[in-house]
């Protein structure tokens, strides 16, 4: 099978929005753990918590969106770069939904 330029692009599709997502999701849980203490203040002590716990689930997004796109970019574990294009849609899905059409396409270029 020849090498096509799809794995690339999908691999720097999620690496980029996967990036995007784990700083966007850092700086969400600085400014949530900052609300949360304002929160804590003003008697409601437990929403601060569930606000940040929820912005973690992006972190982890991202991070997994940074992985699959390394082994898109390598055409190694179709599975995993299938999952780390899926992980891209939810930081960024103008991003992730190239990048999972793109994964799907070349799926005989993987090892």
């Amino acid at each position: 099978m020849e090498k096509t330029w799809k794995p690339t692009t999908a691999g720097l599709l999620c690496i980029v929005g996967g990036g995007l997502g784990v700083i966007l999701g850092i700086v969400l849980i600085v400014l949530g753990t900052a609300a949360g203490a304002v929160l804590a203040g003003r008697g409601v002590p437990f929403l601060g918590e569930l606000v940040v716990g929820t912005l973690a689930i992006g972190l982890i997004l991202g991070i997994v969106a940074i992985v699959g796109g390394i082994y898109a970019v390598r055409r190694q574990k179709w599975g995993l770069a299938l999952a780390g294009s899926i992980c891209a849609l939810f930081p960024w899905w103008i991003l992730g939904i190239p990048a999972l059409i793109l994964v799907v396409l070349a799926r005989d270029e993987f090892k």
